[in-house]
């Protein structure tokens, strides 16, 4: 019998241990190679694991195992059979023509596999107890699969009853965390105790934007294949800004300060799994629509869980926006090894004072927060100052006085 043992592979250089997070395949089930087979969690990514050869698997470790890079996690069975109920149609016996057809709808028995919707194990396993049928139930992973999280959320009203009330349930829910969200808990920690941490706070005047999105942006996503958004006038006057006050794009490694000639902007995404931060390299050299258009497929990555250790190392800044979610005013945390970390908020029409008049504008609070132990008072007020000029006044500063070709329309 030939057996092939499955080990963790490296995620990346200094991880050495990951969590196997979801299964999704169950003990015993026939497995084709490159199917993906598991969800490991490491300290920076969630990444699926694919099957390296056709067979009969045999798990070796549970759910939330913490296990070494390098240890076997299954066994496949690559001598084994493939099951008559799996067989692909056309090696099956040829037999009359009807009842051939009669069959082949059995092959859609393949969503039964959560990898193509249908609940994890520890999802089915709720769903079972609870009397819920899956297909009532709209799975948030990928390819629509039900995670353990959407059969307890399906499970809330199966409990009968409300919370609230003397009759109703009052069960608890005790999850562990994943081994990503125990490391970013330990990052924040971390910063907020090793860090001499403060924060400045502007306000933008958001009406220049404003109206050079709504005058270009169907030119500009006809040519550029992309839409004209805030993230690209912010990263360009961020990069601007880095460049004016160098001790901002700097960071502190024991007794000595290193400052980088490039700037590499991390952008903070929301994604199933936490905000992870996707790094745009050299943004100081990007165009907008090179800008855009980088941002939106790393955003799809991460998404879709298929965002790399390497495209979320590094980074000598940070913009992240809690505007999306309504935040209006917030203290963003730092992301370490980095000194500094912008935070961008909604936008409010509000009445503003301008030549003498009150006027409505479209405003946004800005906050930088920043580590006080390499860059004063005078950097991280010049560099917030800087940021709001470009914004404010984008076409001389961030276009080059040229609206058309700086969008390069």
């Amino acid at each position: 019998m030939s057996v092939l043992e499955m080990k963790v592979p490296s995620p990346g250089e200094s991880i050495t241990e990951v969590e196997i997070a979801t299964w999704l395949v169950k003990d015993g089930d026939y497995v084709e190679k490159d199917q993906p087979i598991a969800e490991v969690d490491s300290d920076k990514a969630t990444l699926e694991l694919p099957a390296e050869q056709s067979g009969i698997i045999t798990l070796k470790a549970e759910e939330g195992d913490v296990v070494q890079v390098g240890q076997v996690v299954c066994l496949i069975d690559m001598d084994a059979a493939k099951p008559a109920g799996s067989a692909a149609p056309a090696a099956e016996a040829p037999k009359a023509a009807e009842p051939a057809k009669q069959e082949a709808p059995k092959p859609a028995a393949a969503p039964q596999t959560y990898a193509t919707g249908a609940p994890s194990p520890a999802a089915k396993k709720i769903l079972d107890e609870k009397g819920i049928d899956a297909s009532q139930v709209s799975g948030s992973g990928r390819d629509g699969r039900i995670s353990k999280s959407d059969a307890e959320l399906a499970a809330v009203p199966a409990l009968g009853g409300s919370p609230m009330t003397a009759t109703g349930s009052r069960s608890t829910t005790t999850t562990k965390l994943s081994v990503l969200r125990r490391k970013i808990a330990q990052r924040l920690v971390s910063v907020k105790n090793e860090t001499a941490m403060l924060t400045t706070f502007n306000e933008v005047d958001m009406s220049e934007i404003f109206r050079l999105r709504k005058l270009y942006k169907e030119e500009f996503a006809q040519k550029h294949g992309v839409g004209l958004g805030f993230m690209s006038f912010f990263t360009k006057a961020v990069t601007r800004a880095l460049q004016m006050y160098p001790d901002v794009n700097a960071s502190i490694d024991g007794d000595f300060k290193v400052n980088y000639d490039f700037c590499d902007i991390s952008i903070a995404v929301s994604g199933p799994k936490g905000l992870m931060v996707p790094v745009l390299r050299n943004a100081e050299n990007m165009s907008f629509a090179n800008v855009e258009g980088n941002i939106k497929d790393l955003a799809i990555k991460v998404r879709d869980g298929k965002i790399t250790v390497d495209e979320m190392t590094g980074g000598t800044f940070t913009i992240t926006n809690g505007g999306t979610f309504g935040s209006m005013l917030s203290t963003p945390i730092i992301n370490p090894p980095q000194s500094a970390i912008l935070g961008m908020h909604n936008i409010i029409q509000r009445p503003v004072a301008v030549d003498g008049q009150v006027v409505i504008r479209p405003m946004m609070y800005v906050a930088m927060s920043y580590d006080h132990r390499i860059i004063d008072g005078k950097e991280s007020v010049g560099f917030l100052v800087a940021v709001k000029e470009g914004i404010d006044n984008p076409v001389e500063i961030l276009l080059g006085g040229d609206e058309r070709k700086g969008l390069g329309l």
